[in-house]
Order: C-alpha cells, then sequence, then structure tokens
C-alpha cells in the first residue's frame, strides 16, 4: 500500500469513528501516535482533547502553526459504503476527518524532505462544531507554550472545483450570535381571549418587526442575515399559553454590527410585546467572532498556493455567512484561513445518499483527492513563509 493509500484509510477510518465536540479523544490517540512514528514532538490534552505536534528544523527562531479541526456533527449518516460512520448520530459531515487527514499527511512531508528552517506547530483543535474549540486550546496556554507569528487553516469547499483554491484579506467568514427570545403573557381558555393576554399574537408581531431590522436600519453596504428559526408556544388547541418563545441566529462581519444589531432587537421585543401587554425578554449570546484574514498572511499564501497550481486557479475569497472559530486564533496572532475546492461530488464512492455534496449534509463525504493537494498546499506554505524574513 503506498503513502496516499494509507492517508486514505487514516481518513476513511476517521469518517467511520466519528467523536463529537470535545470527546475526540480517539482520534487524538491517531493524531498523537502518529506524529509520534514520524518522530515529531507531541504535546497532547490542550484544551481538552488538543493535540500539538512540533517539527524543529535549523537555529532558526521563527514559527507558524497551521491547523486542523477534529470533531464530528450531531448528525444521522445517510450514506451507505463501507467506511459510513458507526456512531448512530455522529457524522464527519464537515470533512474534518479530511483535514485532519491532509495536515498528518503533510506532516509526514514536512518532518522530512520539505525545506525550510524554522518551527512549525501542527494544531489539531477539538470542538470547532461547539464554537468554543479555539478559545478551550487559547485559554489552556495555547500560544504561551507553542508562539508562532503567524496561523493559518483551510477548510474543503464544495462548488470550488478540486485542485483549485480562495483566499483574500479581510472578512471571509460571519460572526455567529444567538438569540432567544421569551415572551409572556397570561393564559387561559382559548374560547374567551378577551381574559388573556396572548403571547402567541406578540411573538408573530415580534418576529415580523425583527425583520425590519436588516431592511430598513441596517446600512445596505453591511451584510446582515437574521433568521428566526424556532417558534413555539402552547400544547393545546383550546388554551391560550403563559409563554411563547422564540429563537434564531444573527450573522455579521463586524463586531459593531452585532452591537447595534441586538440593541435594535432588545427594543423592537420590549416594545412589541409592551403593545400586546406582555413582556418580553432577549438572550443574546456572542458564540463566535468574525473570521477575518490578516492582510500579509493572505497574500503569502495566495502566493505560496499560485506558485503551486498557477495563478488562474487561486480565487478571491467571496465571503461567507457561516462561521468558524478559527476566527479566535486570528484575533490571538495574525494570519489567514482559505478554502480548497471539493468540486461537486463526482469523486465521492458508490452508495452515498440522495443529498448534494454540500457541508452539514447527511450524504456528504469528504473527497479523498483532495489529501494530496492539501498536503502539498501546506508544504507549499510552509516553505514559501520561511523563505522570507
Amino acid at each position: 500500500m503506498n503513502r496516499t493509500d494509507l492517508h486514505i484509510a487514516l481518513r476513511r477510518d476517521l469518517h467511520a469513528n466519528p467523536e463529537l465536540a470535545f470527546a475526540e479523544t480517539r482520534t487524538a490517540e491517531i493524531v498523537a501516535s502518529r506524529l509520534r512514528q514520524l518522530g515529531i514532538e507531541v504535546a497532547t490534552g490542550i484544551g481538552g482533547t488538543g493535540v500539538v505536534g512540533t517539527i524543529r528544523k535549523g537555529a532558526s527562531g521563527r514559527a507558524i502553526a497551521f491547523r486542523a479541526d477534529m470533531d464530528a456533527l450531531p448528525i444521522v449518516e445517510a450514506n451507505a459504503f463501507a467506511h459510513a460512520s458507526r456512531t448512530h448520530g455522529a457524522m464527519h459531515a464537515c470533512g474534518h476527518d479530511g483535514h485532519v487527514a491532509m495536515l498528518l499527511a503533510a506532516a509526514e512531508q514536512l518532518a522530512g524532505a520539505a525545506q525550510f528552517e524554522g518551527s512549525l506547530h501542527l494544531i489539531f483543535q477539538p470542538g470547532e462544531e461547539s464554537g468554543r474549540g479555539a478559545v478551550a486550546m487559547i485559554e489552556d496556554g495555547l500560544f504561551e507554550r507553542f508562539p508562532a507569528e503567524a496561523v493559518f487553516a483551510l477548510h474543503n469547499w464544495p462548488g470550488l472545483q478540486i485542485g483549485e483554491f480562495a483566499v483574500s484579506p479581510g472578512p471571509v467568514m460571519a460572526a455567529c450570535n444567538e438569540f432567544r427570545i421569551e415572551i409572556s403573557g397570561k393564559g387561559g381558555h382559548a374560547a374567551i381571549p378577551d381574559r388573556c393576554v396572548d403571547p402567541v399574537l406578540a411573538a408573530t408581531a415580534t418576529v415580523q418587526a425583527l425583520q425590519m431590522i436588516v431592511s430598513r436600519n441596517v446600512p445596505p453596504a453591511d451584510t446582515v442575515a437574521l433568521s428566526v428559526t424556532t417558534l413555539e408556544a402552547g400544547g393545546s388547541l383550546h388554551i391560550t399559553p403563559d409563554l411563547a418563545r422564540i429563537a434564531g441566529t444573527v450573522r455579521t462581519y463586524r463586531g459593531s454590527m452585532s452591537d447595534f444589531v441586538e440593541q435594535r432587537m432588545r427594543d423592537i421585543v420590549a416594545g412589541t410585546a409592551a403593545a400586546h401587554g406582555c413582556s418580553g425578554k432577549l438572550d443574546f449570546v456572542r458564540n463566535c467572532a468574525a473570521t477575518v484574514n490578516h492582510a500579509t498572511p493572505a497574500a503569502r499564501v495566495r502566493a505560496a498556493l499560485e506558485g503551486l497550481v498557477g495563478q488562474g486557479r487561486v480565487h478571491p475569497m467571496a465571503p461567507a455567512m457561516t462561521a468558524e472559530d478559527f476566527a479566535f486564533m486570528l484575533e490571538a496572532v495574525p494570519g489567514a484561513y482559505f478554502w480548497i475546492g471539493h468540486g461537486e461530488g463526482d469523486g465521492r464512492a458508490a452508495g452515498h445518499g440522495l443529498g448534494p455534496c454540500t457541508l452539514h449534509n447527511p450524504s456528504y463525504d469528504f473527497d479523498d483527492r483532495l489529501i494530496p493537494i492539501g498536503a502539498a498546499a501546506w508544504v507549499a506554505i510552509a516553505e514559501s513563509w520561511f523563505s522570507r524574513p
């Protein structure tokens, strides 16, 4: 079995044995074992199940870091191929199994023939899908123990063709904010509405009013997504309930815009509830910051990738409203986040389900053709970075 086949076998093993956020015990053990086999220094248990491998070459005091996320999603897999998830309710539907495999494949080359002088920290992070894994590692002293002048991460991107990449400076993924609203009224018999204070009516009016924030309060040049995703009230056809609950998400590219939207929501919740004789309460949670690439690292990544695949195959990175907790690493250390093309799913094994080749879908599977491409990208970035002052 050649090295690529071994990396594919590893990736499929990880896919078959997914582990949710902060429970990546088996995955972390496999990562640590592979790194040690390559003679790489290994530290474990960082931020829970996080692993860091360090490759040192030469006497240079310079260092950079590469990050791969390890956790799976709480999804029931629809695929029927041999490496489908063996854990009901957990699935690698975002390609983190592939991210681990690519960085481990790169580690072989980086620890071997790759030409650079410096220290390279390979960060295998838990809990990205929870939005708190990066924070857990940082709070556990990640960058104090493994200082780096720059940090980098990639993500597979369906729709971008295999062999292509995308990277840009500035915001590339949004801040993820979650909100929960409670509208309190006075329950009673649904046939006597005049003796009740209806929280359902207040809640539906609140949902409608919230939609006006983006259309009437946010400047057209700013990008904001405000989505109400749940509305819950009552349990009987003949009873007006005491309480209605609303929840959803707000995505922005700027912290100041999150502040603005939160305040408008507070005003609307309180005012709309009061107009209906109810009381309203908003819980607004800043789950994840916006992912903002630093200009110089992003330019360096672009140059390295263009040297690898050609200028026409490295594209500008259109900002997405999805979120990524690598944002917190970019707040701590300059760096860049980039996409590696995943294509349309034509390379997937037979036996997948009916869903499209898209992230967080029960029919998703990482395309193994990306493993050597991603490994080569990591090597190119390392060699290019250390070749410059």
